[in-house]
């Protein structure tokens, strides 16, 4: 895009206004045009770029239109840029073009000027960072917008997933032995990308309606192995913080039940207990209701949840009232998750807490003993 030297602008052409336009100098002019020329043509575009060198030609004189156009008094919004093109490299591009041509006698002498199209290049940049902004928030906010997230939220699992499945075999020895340090430091890498493939399934979950259960018919499961399967996981967590953790299962282990479901809710409630307890114990216990009804529940010796937020406590998405607020995590799914969960599987999550004290978290389910089935 050929880009044509500006001329002076006159006095005359000031804004109704009545700020000043400083009359930007021939040079000046001069020397941002050839910064333009200088980054369109020198530019290169990588092996899987989506511009072509036209696109980019175009974009480098649309972006300096807009810095001419700033600089002379008008308004920093940008029009009609290719799509695909990396605008804020091109505007650092540009920016360090113009100062190499400032470096010129004629341009030197114009420090004014110079310094105008500077201003006018940041208010540019300003304005295009803002504008991207608002295009992001409403693709988040449009039709699209759970679709969108729950794309992002299954680009996140596949590559932790690999992390869980590595680090899962090093701890298991496949490449030598491991010092305690060494099976330390692997657990706590386990539990942090565990959280966060949780944190991403919740999202997927939540937008699936939260109430899909893997296991679609009750199946036999040990009650005991779904206890031991979180204390793995998470004991390199407590340790870090020097917490006790500890489980008791019922007499009776063998149940018929949803064991993914009720491992999740245990795993994603025991997480949260040892987020929010800084000294003493997180238990996971269980309790015989009868032959076939167990009430589970996971209790910390945390700060307790204040007052105001038990009423929003199992909404999704809820935001904090103040920082440091309790919340499942930022984005508080885990409980609203939990809950799901739970009514899909016949329970009720309930919550009993004292301020700095700590928070039980506890739910009965009916899980029959295999004799006791039709």
């Amino acid at each position: 895009m050929a880009i044509e030297t500006a001329k002076p602008v006159k006095a005359s052409s000031r804004p109704r206004e009545g700020h000043p336009i400083e009359e930007i100098r021939s040079a000046t002019w001069r020397a941002l045009t050839g910064a333009a020329a200088d980054v369109g043509s020198s530019w290169t575009l990588g092996p899987h770029a989506t511009s072509s060198p036209i696109d980019m030609r175009s974009a480098v004189g649309t972006l300096a239109d807009a810095v001419r156009r700033v600089a002379t008094g008008g308004t920093p919004e940008v029009r009609g840029l290719p799509p695909f093109v990396p605008t804020r490299r091109l505007l650092e591009r540009l920016r360090r073009a113009f100062l190499e041509h400032a470096e010129a006698p004629d341009v030197r002498d114009q420090a004014s000027d110079v310094v105008a199209i500077l201003r006018a290049l940041e208010r540019v940049q300003e304005s295009l960072d803002l504008d991207a902004a608002h295009r992001f928030a409403s693709r988040l906010t449009g039709q699209d917008a759970q679709q969108l997230v729950v794309e992002m939220a299954h680009d996140m699992r596949s590559p932790l997933g690999s992390i869980l499945i590595l680090a899962e075999r090093l701890r298991a020895g496949a490449g030598g032995e491991l010092s305690p340090i060494q099976q330390r430091q692997l657990g706590l890498v386990y539990s942090a990308a565990f959280g966060l493939s949780s944190l991403a399934g919740d999202v997927i979950e939540l937008a699936r309606g939260g109430t899909t259960l893997v296991d679609t018919e009750a199946i036999p499961f040990s009650v005991s192995d779904v206890l031991q399967s979180i204390m793995d996981i998470l004991r390199p967590m407590a340790e870090e913080k020097r917490l006790e953790m500890k489980a008791s299962g019922p007499s009776a282990d063998v149940r018929i039940g949803h064991p993914s479901a009720l491992n999740r809710v245990l795993l994603n409630l025991a997480t949260n207990a040892i987020k929010f307890t800084n000294t003493g114990s997180v238990t996971v216990s269980t309790r015989e209701i009868g032959r076939s009804k167990i009430e589970f529940s996971v209790q910390d010796t945390g700060r307790g949840i204040p007052e105001h937020v038990m009423g929003s406590l199992f909404e999704a998405f809820r935001q904090r009232q103040t920082p440091g607020d309790y919340a499942f995590s930022s984005a508080g799914l885990g409980l609203s998750i939990c809950q799901k969960l739970l009514r899909a599987m016949g329970g009720e999550l309930q919550v009993a807490t004292e301020l700095e004290r700590g928070t039980r978290f506890y739910f009965t389910l009916d899980l029959a003993q295999p004799e006791k089935l039709g």
